[in-house]
């Protein structure tokens, strides 16, 4: 399967679905979920695609080079004594679900000088095997994450369940009204500019219902062998 080719092929299809919905392709985001495959493989990619995407921090780790051009994402549920390993490079932290992960995100962050970079995770669909708050507690959770200076929280990330079309589309339409309502939140660390949602199964559904990054991994590198 060509990856480069399913790429270029996705690209196209996020610009017509933009155009259908009256969206701006240049701001939506696609992402390689980069899960499982070699560093060949990813290197390739370069110059073809700007984000990557890690759901572990040892594949992670195996494949970050800060000399290619990919902006990093880490998209995976991520444990404390595993966030050392993330800060200070060129990634963005899709997961952040807990005050216990952004207390330690922000300790490593200021005694190394920087500010990193997160979406906040909802669980929209209330599943227990996800991480993420729930709709109704996001508020209260960018409240508590205020004080963390190492911080800078500019959106959400969702992971959507399973379903038909019909309950796929009720998910995005909370998930979209949540989004609507962050925006016009202001807190000195938290500026709601992303909303991470849409993956192979889903990612036109997503984007029709307001998604600007998307998280594809089969659809470009073909089912995953494990």
């Amino acid at each position: 399967m060509d990856c480069i080719q399913n790429i270029l092929n996705i690209k196209e299809r996020v610009k017509d679905i933009a155009r259908e919905n009256g969206t701006d392709a240049e701001k939506i985001t696609l992402i390689a979920a980069v899960k499982t495959q070699t560093t060949a493989v990813v290197r390739s990619l370069s110059g073809v695609i700007g984000d990557a995407g890690e759901n572990r921090v040892q594949e992670f780790l195996e494949h970050y080079d800060e000399k290619l051009p990919f902006k990093w994402h880490f998209i995976g549920r991520l444990q404390t004594n595993k966030v050392k390993y993330l800060i200070g490079k060129n990634v963005l932290i899709h997961s952040l679900d807990r005050v216990e992960l952004a207390r330690e995100i922000d300790r490593l962050s200021m005694k190394n000088g920087v500010v990193t970079e997160c979406l906040a995770e909802v669980n929209i669909g209330g599943e227990e095997s996800k991480g993420g708050v729930s709709a109704e507690e996001f508020g209260g959770f960018i409240d508590a994450l205020e004080g963390f200076g190492g911080i800078a929280v500019s959106g959400i990330m969702s992971v959507l369940p399973r379903g038909n079309l019909s309950e796929t589309e009720g998910y995005y339409a909370e998930l979209r009204e949540l989004f609507e309502r962050a925006k016009k939140i202001k807190r000195k660390n938290f500026d709601c500019k992303y909303l991470s949602a849409g993956m192979s199964n889903d990612y036109e559904t997503a984007i029709k219902y307001g998604a600007n990054m998307i998280r594809l991994g089969t659809a470009i590198f073909g089912e995953r062998v494990y």
